[in-house]
């Protein structure tokens, strides 16, 4: 029995060494995990770097038409969209009163300047009975309560009429003012352009009692556009004027429109503890099929270098393993300095470079 059992023993360790070699043998290399490399080639190619933001298509000029007299709405000659030039009248209040208030102040004026007419003769004769009794009490014929009598006449009269004449002069003013508000009741375009909007109707009374109600807007040229973009705080510092600007707008998802930064704006705007600044983008619109307030979708080239010598950013981040560099020599001058590695064979051989621009890529 003792025998058979260190039979027995001897067999299973006979076994497990043979499993053993097999494993070895056969799976041992299948089983060791397996290195493999992605080369790349340094190549020339076109390298960029970007700002992306989002902005507001609008018209790069466009004033709101007001009026600065109240009433009522008594006739509109443009609607939406309509075409117009400068001084073209394109709305008309209702000037009933103002031509009442503007005959009322013309008849003030012809009044007040028939009572200076009269007052005027009064100073006259005042003036010629003054000096004659001024003669005559020279030579002692009046006495001097009559003298002092003249005087008195004579000098109120010409008051009187300086005072006229300053109501004269209010009068004028009067009638240019009310001559001025009937020409604001004829409304006119500023400025050749189109009619983006229209904020009354025929018939609505408009009141400028203290701000000036807008009835139109206008901007002056739609196919010289601009984008209004809000660009990070974080990234604000690589946009400079002159930069060129690419954009899409969701009208138009296959288009892409080009542009260029004509302004970078100092004033900070925080919405939700987010803090943006606004670029102002230069936005041709030849074809008008960018439209006022359009959201547009914004890529700011930053920087740009064409035709130069490129590898993929992530080669500066490998390292292979020390084992497989081929001797200390291969590391050589690249201390401290950027270093890709070259295969060759099994081992790696490192190479100094000069890093530039990068895209991240």
């Amino acid at each position: 029995m003792k025998l058979n059992k260190k039979k027995t023993i001897t067999y299973v360790i006979i076994a497990a060494v043979a499993l053993l070699l097999i494993f070895l043998l056969f799976g041992g290399k299948n089983s060791m995990p397996k290195v493999e490399y992605v080369m790349a080639k340094a190549e020339m190619a076109d390298i960029s770097t970007t700002v992306t933001a989002t902005g507001t298509i609008e018209p790069v000029t466009s004033v709101d038409v007001g009026t600065q007299v109240s009433g009522i709405v008594s006739k509109l000659y443009v609607d939406y969209n309509s075409v117009v030039k400068a001084g073209q009248v394109i709305a008309e209040l209702d000037k009933s009163n103002l031509t009442s208030e503007l005959n009322s102040a013309r008849a003030n004026l012809a009044s007040a300047k028939a009572s200076l007419a009269s007052l005027e003769s009064e100073l006259s004769y005042q003036k010629e009975n003054y000096q004659r009794q001024k003669t005559l009490h020279d030579k002692g014929l009046i006495s001097d309560d009559a003298f002092d009598q003249a005087y008195k006449s004579y000098v109120q009269a010409t008051q009187s009429v300086s005072q006229q004449r300053q109501s004269v002069v209010q009068s004028g003013e009067n009638v240019k003012k009310a001559t001025t508000n009937l020409g604001y009741a004829t409304i006119t375009s500023p400025i050749d352009g189109v009619v983006l909007s229209k904020e009354v109707e025929e018939g609505q009374t408009v009141a400028a009692s203290f701000n000036t109600p807008t009835l139109f807007k206008i901007a002056r040229d739609l196919t010289d556009m601009r984008v209004i973009a809000k660009v990070d705080e974080a990234d604000i510092g690589n946009v400079q004027v002159s930069q060129r600007v690419e954009f899409t707008v969701d009208a138009y998802p296959d288009d892409v429109f080009e542009g260029q930064v004509t302004q970078v704006r100092q004033q900070a705007t925080t919405e939700s503890n987010v803090v943006t600044y606004e670029v102002v983008i230069s936005a041709p619109n030849q074809d008008l099929k960018l439209k006022p307030g359009l959201t547009a979708n914004v890529t700011i080239y930053t920087s740009e270098k064409k035709g130069v010598l490129a590898i993929p950013s992530k080669a500066l981040r490998f390292a292979p393993n020390e084992a497989l560099i081929a001797d200390d020599e291969t590391i050589e001058g690249c201390e401290g300095k950027a270093k890709i590695w070259i295969k060759q064979g099994k081992t790696f051989k490192a190479l100094p470079i000069e890093t530039g621009l990068t895209n991240g890529v």
